[in-house]
């Protein structure tokens, strides 16, 4: 039995029934079309596509269209051809659409005839008008033009040769079925074929908003028992009305529509934008068209507001029969109760499935009897009984069945089977995971929550959905929904009734949750915003959180320098995710110490200029330099400069400048290893040096080393990478890709060359260091919190040596001029010189405060420039061990790295202060300066006209030479990344930025492109160009979630994307085929690139 012919079965019995009506709530009538009209020209439609559309093999129709009177016709016009029927949304983003419909191969699609224009706008050159147009049915058929058609069939084939063509192996079931899913089964066991002929019935595509879009196809043997079961369980009978909720590209609208129409019931569609009109929806619904049968998700229902829920959907005469909630977390008994009239004889179901296995799993009927008065309502809802054709196991973390205790959930059937994305066979019987966690109990299954939802905090891992659980129990909060904003607060979103206080409601909060799961802050908003599935939005709220924020920043007020003092611990506290206790803050506590990082000091900064109301000058770098005691007597001297301080702090004794041996300094705080009298060697070694923005260094090369089109120019020129080091490309594993633009015929894949253990994390970014001399193998140099420094054989993944030095390395290092050195700041206030060959110390430099900037070498001189958080930036011989000039930076720590211009001859130096200073390398002298009154992480860059930065105010600023402001380019978020300029792209400028974009900007300040990734960008990108990738010109850029990212150069689109077991906040180095970048899992990684398919034009 499939679809189609259920209705049409229906449509025999009830021909003159009204099968569907569509109301647009104006002043116009709700027109309708009755059983025989939906056939008739379902039937139209039909005989059309059987003439235009080659119904060879598997075909899938696209659908791009709007909910109208017209729908029932057009898919059961589709599902006749017989084909399969893929809804496209107008509103989605043109690049999700397109990547759906490419990813799908779709080789039709309908188009509604006034969205031709918006259709062939966002896919330009995909596809063509085929045929004339449908008059009276409404719509326009497009087919993929050939040259694209033939190049999906080009990937797919060699995807069929690379890939198994069955889910059998891997681990990600998005992509594949995991062996422990069959467990089991004897090995001639049954495959479902997605190629078996009629069998699909549509194909749809996650959402994404638990990691990337998967293709979801969909048989008929599979959806239509969930059909079946749900309209005996809901008793759907001819006189029944239903309302489409649900936009078509979400699975449930399939159930609400042929629930319907297999029933000779009607259903009930309205425009899009009355959906967001809670009034009118409700009067259309209830008062109008006396809907029966609602199934819509928790949120959605919320949206609705607790007035209208018990006055018009739950109340006494209600025209509700059914509501089902599914797609999140069901909503606490107590609210429903509170919503519920005592004489509403409205049935509530909960439903629980996921799309991968389409539409439901599990169906739940409250029982009436917990709504009345003298019932205990605090009990969790089980998910309940599987549907027909459904089982559903939960299976610990080895893949047992679990009978009675907590596991994650896993949902299938022998044809409960969907294909998702290549997938060409399947096993009867598959299980697919969830993503979400259950306890079984009695021989009942409740749901505990998503793992993505699963946070730990406070050195607890909890689910938020617990904490919202709890506080829609509390009678004054109407609706809610919890935040981890940027994975470090905790915050409640509540939509109250009436007059809500915070203070009581976290107390009463604290009565319900462990203290490790009451938020840091409560936000009121007057509705929850919701996705086009009528899900939270979560991203709206982080918005709404960071408009929060802003609003604070202007409301705050303190009494006086004792409040002030109780504040900055209770913020201390937060901040560093402390609990929350009596427990006071050491007046000697210092923030990096603490736990704390260069991110959550800036969060720090941020709260206190809140909570102060005001800016307070070089508040940033005695944070991240100075103890909580110093930082409190910071912020009086700015605010209460005439009030006695409560507390009176001894003088922090500051290290003294002693000199080039740094002897005393080792004396009183760490001993090292006695240093070996060293003499620099005579000769210079020719080698390459490549580190982070693509600063390239060389000395010495020769003819016979560089191939004659391989041109090297020092200071802010940059080069072509040579390709005499690439080595034959190794065997790779295919690194998933889906969800992003990505170009046709050049998937990029990775492979994990190597990776080096430096037990901390590895903050610092690569240096890579290439000798002339073929027999000297490459290396690659970098520190870590341990401590640690190590030199890792750029080819074997070999630690050639590691040396400890006094405290965490953040710096990045350089090498010398001579080749024959290695240098690197630290925490512990020194500059590191080390022996490139062995590690060994040739010389230590002294400054009063920790380096974490990176040095950069001079390579007319050979002088040595780094910054240092005593807000100093030094000139260093490092031949004749002395410090030529040292020069105070006027305003605050210099935390990132100097910039030396060739062309003119100037040292660019930024401060945390927000001073942006220009420097006479030889004399030390100042040229230029510009105060931009916000902290900059981000280190400068240059051009030959123009040198860059980027800052936390979310601005990359561009200035000439001379000092004058050029331009700046605005993001949504703070800068920390570095601008990334190359000759290879001759006039563009590449950064990250922290609203989650890599950005691509011309000498104009004009955005060229933006790539949107999946959290922060702080590192700072990397261009490359390799023969064995194509010869294009490539980025390399990182996100914070541990996405290493490869993208074209020139257009922005994804070529490739790997994951990383790690935050990463290092910035990646590429030379050749091989990407080094550090990561916080305590590692250096190496990966391989290789590049896979066959390129061919793509018609635009």
């Amino acid at each position: 039995m499939t679809l189609q012919e259920m209705v049409n079965q229906a449509a025999r019995l009830y021909s003159d029934r009204k099968a569907v009506w569509f109301d647009e709530c104006n002043d116009k009538p709700p027109s309708f079309y009755t059983y025989s009209t939906v056939v008739k020209l379902a039937m139209e439609l039909t005989a059309f596509l059987q003439k235009h559309c080659d119904q060879r093999g598997k075909c899938e129709i696209g659908l791009y269209c709007y909910p109208g009177i017209n729908l029932p016709s057009w898919i059961l016009g589709i599902l006749q051809v017989p084909a399969a029927y893929s809804p496209i949304d107008p509103d989605a983003p043109p690049m999700l659409s397109t990547h759906f419909m490419k990813k799908s191969n779709l080789q039709y699609v309908l188009v509604e005839n006034d969205k031709v224009n918006k259709f062939c706008a966002s896919c330009v050159g995909s596809f063509y008008h085929n045929s004339s147009t449908i008059e009276h049915i409404g719509l326009t058929l497009f087919q993929m033009n050939s040259s694209v058609a033939d190049l999906n069939l080009q990937v797919d084939s060699v995807k069929s040769e690379c890939e198994p063509s069955t889910a059998l192996g891997g681990s990600q079931p998005a992509h594949t079925v995991c062996q422990e899913q069959t467990k089991g089964k004897p090995s001639g066991e049954a495959y479902v074929d997605v190629g078996q002929k009629y069998s699909l019935a549509y194909v749809l595509h996650t959402s994404g908003t638990t990691g990337i879009p998967k293709i979801v196809r969909v048989p008929h043997k599979c959806i239509v028992p969930n059909i079946q079961h749900l309209k005996t369980i809901f008793e759907i009978t001819e006189d029944d009305v239903l309302f489409l909720a649900s936009p078509l590209t979400f699975d449930p609208s399939v159930i609400e529509l042929f629930v319907a129409l297999t029933s000779g019931a009607s259903v009930l569609v309205v425009p899009n934008a009355v959906k967001m009109m809670p009034v009118e929806l409700a009067a259309a619904l209830f008062h109008h068209h006396h809907v029966t049968v609602l199934q819509a998700t928790p949120t959605l229902l919320r949206k609705f507001g607790a007035h209208i829920i018990k006055s018009m959907v739950l109340s006494a005469n209600t025209s509700l029969r059914v509501l089902a909630l599914g797609g999140e977390a069901f909503p606490g008994l107590n609210l429903l109760k509170s919503w519920k009239h005592k004489e509403n004889k409205t049935n509530i179901f909960n439903l629980y499935g996921i799309t991968e296995v389409s539409s439901w799993a599990t169906c739940y009927k409250i029982p009436e009897e917990v709504f009345s008065s003298d019932f205990r309502t605090d009990f969790p809802v089980p998910l309940g009984s599987p549907l027909l054709g459904t089982k559903v196991e939960v299976r610990d973390t080895n893949g047992s069945a679990v009978l009675e205790g907590e596991g994650q959930i896993f949902i299938g059937g022998e044809e409960r089977i969907c294909f998702l994305d290549d997938e060409i066979t399947v096993p009867m019987g598959t299980m697919r995971e969830t993503g979400d966690f259950g306890r079984v109990q009695d021989a009942e299954l409740f749901f505990l929550g998503r793992k993505d939802n699963q946070i730990k905090r406070h050195g607890k891992r909890f689910n938020m959905e617990c904490l919202q659980q709890a506080a829609e129990d509390l009678c004054h909060i109407e609706a809610c929904a919890v935040t981890w904003y940027q994975e470090e607060k905790l915050i409640l979103f509540v939509v109250p009734k009436g007059v809500l206080e915070e203070r009581k409601t976290l107390e009463e909060l604290r009565k319900h949750v462990p203290a490790y799961a009451v938020p840091d802050e409560l936000v009121l908003i007057k509705a929850l915003p919701v996705t086009s599935h009528g899900k939270v939005d979560i991203s709206e709220l982080n918005k709404i959180y960071q408009n929060h924020l802003s609003s604070r920043r202007r409301d705050s007020r303190l009494s006086g320098a004792e409040e002030l003092w109780e504040r900055l611990q209770y913020l201390w506290k937060s901040v560093l995710c402390l609990p929350d206790d009596s427990t006071g803050i050491s007046k000697d506590a210092v923030f990096l110490y603490s736990g704390g990082d260069s991110l959550q000091g800036l969060r720090f900064h941020d709260e206190i200029e809140i909570l102060v109301g005001k800016a307070v000058p070089g508040l940033l770098e005695v944070i991240l330099s100075r103890s909580i005691g110093e930082v409190y007597t910071h912020i009086l001297k700015i605010l209460f400069p005439d009030e006695d301080q409560l507390m009176n702090y001894d003088n922090v004794v500051k290290r003294k400048l002693t000199g080039n041996s740094g002897e005393e300094f080792h004396r009183k705080y760490i001993k090292l290893k006695s240093e070996r009298s060293l003499e620099v060697a005579s000769e210079f070694i020719s080698f390459i040096a490549l580190s982070r923005g693509n600063h390239f260094f060389s000395m010495n090369f020769t003819k016979s080393f560089m191939q004659p089109s391989n041109t090297v120019q020092v200071g802010v020129e940059l080069l072509q990478q040579p390709s005499f080091l690439h080595s034959a490309s190794p065997r790779v594993t295919k690194s998933h890709v889906q969800g992003y633009e990505m170009e046709k015929g050049a998937e990029l894949l990775f492979h994990v060359r190597w990776k080096s253990n430096t037990r901390k994390c590895v903050d610092a970014s690569p240096l890579v260091a290439v000798p002339a001399k073929e027999e000297a193998p490459a290396a690659v140099y970098i520190g870590s919190h341990s401590h640690a420094m190590q030199a890792i054989d750029l080819e074997l993944g070999e630690v050639k040596w590691e040396k400890n030095l006094g405290d965490r390395i953040e710096s990045s290092a350089c090498i010398s001029r001579c080749g024959n050195f290695i240098i690197v700041g630290c925490y512990d206030g020194l500059v590191y010189v080390l022996q490139r060959s062995n590690g060994e110390i040739h010389w230590t430099f002294v400054t009063e405060d920790a380096v974490k900037s990176s040095p950069v070498v001079d390579p007319s001189s050979g002088l040595v420039y780094t910054g240092s958080h005593d807000q100093h930036v030094y000139a260093l011989d490092i031949y004749k061990k002395a410090c030529v000039w040292k020069l105070h930076c006027e305003s605050g720590a210099v935390f990132s790295s100097p910039c030396l211009s060739s062309f003119p001859h100037h040292l660019y130096v930024a401060t945390l202060g927000g001073l942006l200073l220009a420097v006479n390398p030889v004399t030390g002298h100042k040229i230029w300066k510009s105060f931009l009154r916000k902290p900059l992480f981000s280190s400068p860059h240059c051009s030959e006209k123009y040198v860059c930065v980027g800052c936390v105010d979310g601005n990359l600023y561009c200035y000439s030479h001379s000092g004058e402001k050029v331009w700046q380019f605005s993001t949504s978020g703070p800068v920390f990344s570095s601008p990334c300029i190359s000759s290879l792209t001759k006039e563009e400028i590449f950064f990250g930025s922290h609203d989650g974009f890599i950005y691509c900007c011309n000498m104009e300040g004009n955005l060229l492109w933006k790539f949107e990734a999946t959290s922060s960008v702080y590192g700072t990108p990397f261009i490359f160009q390799s023969d064995h990738l194509k010869n294009k010109i490539l980025l390399a850029a990182v996100s914070t979630d541990g996405k290493v990212w490869i993208l074209n150069a020139k257009n922005g689109t994804a070529e490739g994307v790997s994951m990383l077991p790690g935050e990463v906040f290092s910035s990646p180095v590429v030379w050749g085929t091989k990407l080094v970048v550090g990561c916080r899992n305590d590692y250096v990684y190496c990966l391989d690139l290789s590049v896979t398919g066959k390129k061919e034009q793509i018609r635009c």
